[in-house]
């Protein structure tokens, strides 16, 4: 590839990323060289290259893509000398910036060359909805005797489970530097298994993950449908579990809700701690952006952040963590470029994509699940057959949220209530709609538990 085929592809990239965001991100990039799938680029500081890789990243590999050049990762440095310093690269086949760490180096297979900087636990927010799940990494990071192996967190996206992974790797390398640790992702994990089997060196894939001290494996839920990787994985794991070494697991479902993989996979998977990050809440989310404030005002002094911004972001951007953390890097550095402060109106205006992106949709899933613990009672309860009135009631009170807050038919809400017919979701409704007028703890409960799903 050629300085003009990239200015060609630089162009086609206007179009992906808008002309402003090109001007301020993609224009200033520098080809240097493509060597052996990698193509690195100079950038004018490290910030900019790190922003560009969180945000463009999968972009800039789609368009190398379409125009014919065969790029599995993007090096962002300085200067050609720092190109060639460890890779703060996005592996095939992720290319998502929680993903650009995790890359399994062949000749060092411990954290030093593959661990996020930023993912550490002195940077992790603790609050309610992952308190439970912080405390058990931190567990494992201490090292010392377990009374769980292995660790399965699982959750929506930008809710954690990285960070806390990387953070695991962190901490092991400062206090137990002579274990060896192994972070790779699922995909990762199918990709050089693949590689081994068609190089004839399955031997050393084994030797490879079954002589760690720890190996961490993120998104496991991509494994579902890959059989034969699913088999290595197996006996991998027992290995590993047999031989008393440590194994974290990450997926976006409990284990035994994936699809397309082994009943045995997600028993074995199931039988340590399985713990589930919740959703963050508005306090945790104000929590995460004054975190990642100070870290910024370290590289951007003098800027000022108007009173009632943090609040604003926390808001209205409350599914994923990842997304209000890169909303409040691109305000920093909007912030920079013209020399302004951070206000509501320039909120509003730089993050107008991300703000209609990220409007609140509320599920039926999470109005049970809220339901289920204001009342005190077991969600399987709630969605299940038994008809007792502790039951009953909370049943209604969420088939009436159902209906209230979210798009969803009457048969729709009825399938997720344990296959009920819409026309007992419908009686539901009314009875709900008639207590509320008379009974001021119906009413009370209702616009409680409204506000904490739209908050």
């Amino acid at each position: 590839m050629t300085n003009e085929i990239w200015a060609q592809v630089s162009e086609e990239l206007k179009q992906a990323v808008g002309a402003n965001n090109h001007t301020t991100w993609i224009a200033p990039l520098r080809f240097e060289a493509l060597v052996d799938g990698v193509a690195r680029f100079h950038v004018p500081t490290t910030f900019h290259g790190n922003y560009v890789l969180q945000n463009f990243g999968d972009q800039i590999l789609t368009q190398l893509a379409r125009a014919g050049f065969a790029v599995q990762r993007l090096i962002f440095a300085q200067s050609a000398s720092a190109a060639a310093a460890p890779r703060p690269a996005a592996p095939q086949p992720k290319t998502d910036a929680a993903s650009a760490h995790l890359a399994l180096e062949d000749d060092d297979a411990t954290p030093s060359a593959t661990l996020d900087p930023r993912f550490t636990f002195d940077r992790f927010v603790v609050g309610k909805p992952n308190e439970m799940a912080h405390a058990a990494a931190r567990r494992i990071a201490e090292g010392g005797s377990l009374g769980f192996n292995p660790l399965f967190l699982y959750g929506g996206v930008g809710l954690g489970k990285t960070h806390l992974m990387h953070a695991i790797g962190h901490e092991l390398r400062a206090s137990q530097p002579h274990l060896k640790v192994v972070l790779t992702s699922a995909e990762q994990f199918m990709y050089r298994f693949i590689t081994a089997l068609r190089d004839k060196r399955m031997m050393d894939f084994k030797q490879l993950f079954r002589s760690v001290d720890v190996l961490m494996v993120d998104d496991i839920q991509f494994l579902g449908g890959k059989d034969s990787t699913q088999e290595e994985f197996f006996h991998t794991f027992n290995a590993l579990i047999d031989a008393g070494k440590r194994i974290i697991i990450s997926a976006d479902r409990a284990p035994g809700a994936m699809k397309d993989v082994e009943e045995r996979i997600t028993s074995r998977m199931g039988s340590g701690l399985v713990v589930d990050l919740f959703p963050t809440d508005f306090e945790l989310r104000v929590g995460i952006l004054q975190a990642k404030a100070d870290y910024y005002r370290a590289q951007y002094p003098g800027i000022v952040v108007q009173p009632g911004v943090y609040e604003f972001l926390a808001h209205r951007i409350s599914n994923n963590v990842r997304v209000l953390e890169g909303a409040l890097t691109r305000l920093f550095a909007f912030a920079s470029l013209v020399g302004r402060e951070i206000s509501l109106e320039m909120t509003q205006d730089c993050l107008a994509d991300i703000l209609r992106a990220s409007d609140r949709k509320i599920t039926v899933e999470e109005i049970q699940r809220r339901v289920s613990e204001h009342y005190n009672i077991r969600l399987s309860d709630m969605i299940g057959p038994k008809r007792l009135r502790s039951y009953a009631r909370p049943r209604q009170v969420a088939m009436y949220l159902s209906k209230k807050l979210t798009s969803r038919s009457l048969p729709e809400i009825g399938r997720r209530f344990g296959g009920r017919d819409h026309t007992t979701v419908m009686h539901g409704v009314r009875k709900i709609e008639e207590l509320k007028a008379t009974d001021s703890q119906i009413a009370d409960d209702l616009e409680l538990l409204r506000r904490a799903l739209e908050e």
